[in-house]
């Protein structure tokens, strides 16, 4: 049997470590051909393969990024990119295909398993928002070292007695913010399910102050002030999927914040950062796991899935389970932080 594998969408921590799974469990269990596409859904898209074995995967377990590439392709906003990808996949004698990715690139497996592709999926993204598993690995990756800079600037902002906005990432979730804002002691967590009060905002930074508190507030970028306003875009531009690039809550709350209070503010983007660099333990044990299950699915003939974490199992659920809808912040999750919330 011959196996394609692509990583697509944004890159995180432990995407290799899925591919070296797929491809040990693959050739020494299962006797699969592997080949990588690369950069995403274009490779399929364009005939970009390699063959991919098991030398090529060795050493590439703690390293960030991933071999095969990335791009945000998208085949169905190209007129006969369904037809192209099922050409080529023919061409390169390909049976099933191991798609790894977010909401997007499994949103296009959804749809290509619907029009009869062999597909498995394996869920990846840093913003933790995939529904139907527990995590999505990268995330603990990206939550770790959000912490670590939090920890960083509280030193610093006691020192200079000032406010400061760290910005993480978070399109439509705030998993990323709540979690390291907890975990490092932030004065406020702002998140895009819950619109924030700037007024609420600027009166617990003077709280903060006079106890001799120097305040640390996290926002994910997609957070927006209660009184009306759009998410703060970095550009208006749209990728093939529609979505803008966000950017700049960050300097926006940390300006208001010093106008209307008199404190000094600044803003830390982490951005791209906290996408980048070496896996924590835990993320390279979820990816792992993840690439032995996505192979046993595809020697099983169980395609549509997608592999997803439940308490300690990994389960195969069907593609649309994690693309259906987006795992957002409930409320009652945000009061569990007992943080502030604007």
């Amino acid at each position: 049997m011959r196996v394609g594998v692509l990583t697509g969408g944004g890159d995180c921590p432990g995407l290799n470590a899925v591919i070296r799974a797929v491809v040990r469990r693959g050739v020494r269990d299962h006797g699969f051909e592997l080949i990588g596409y690369r950069d995403g859904w274009k490779g399929p898209l364009e005939g970009l393969s390699f063959p991919l074995g098991i030398e090529q995967c060795r050493g590439i377990l703690p390293r960030g990024g991933t071999i095969l590439g990335s791009s945000r392709t998208n085949p169905f906003a190209i007129d006969d990119g369904v037809e192209r990808i099922r050409a080529n996949l023919a061409a390169d004698g390909v049976d099933a295909l191991v798609a790894i990715g977010g909401e997007d690139t499994l949103g296009v497996a959804t749809k290509l398993a619907e029009a009869g592709v062999s597909v498995v999926g394996v869920p990846k993204t840093i913003d933790n928002d995939l529904s139907g598993t527990d995590f999505t690995f990268g995330f603990d990756t990206a939550v770790n070292i959000a912490t670590d800079a939090i920890d960083r600037l509280h030193t610093t902002a006691e020192s200079h007695h000032r406010v400061l906005v760290v910005e993480v990432m978070g399109r439509h979730a705030g998993w990323i913010a709540l979690h390291a804002g907890m975990a490092g002691g932030a004065s406020a967590i702002l998140i895009p399910e819950q619109p924030f009060d700037i007024d609420a905002v600027c009166d617990h930074v003077q709280t903060r102050f006079e106890s001799e508190y120097a305040p640390i507030i996290v926002v994910s970028e997609g957070a927006v002030p209660k009184d009306g306003g759009d998410m703060t875009l970095s550009s208006g531009e749209k990728d093939s999927f529609g979505h803008v690039r966000l950017g700049g809550i960050g300097d926006r709350l940390a300006s208001e914040i010093e106008h209307r209070t008199g404190k000094e503010a600044r803003a830390v983007v982490l951005g791209h950062i906290q996408r980048g660099g070496t896996p924590t333990a835990f993320d390279r044990w979820l990816a792992t796991r993840f690439g032995l299950q996505a192979a046993d699915a595809v020697a099983d003939g169980d395609f549509g899935t997608m592999m997803a974490l439940r308490g300690t199992r990994i389960d195969r659920v069907p593609l649309i389970e994690g693309t259906g809808e987006l795992k957002t912040v409930s409320p009652a999750e945000y009061a569990e932080a007992e943080v502030f919330f604007g």
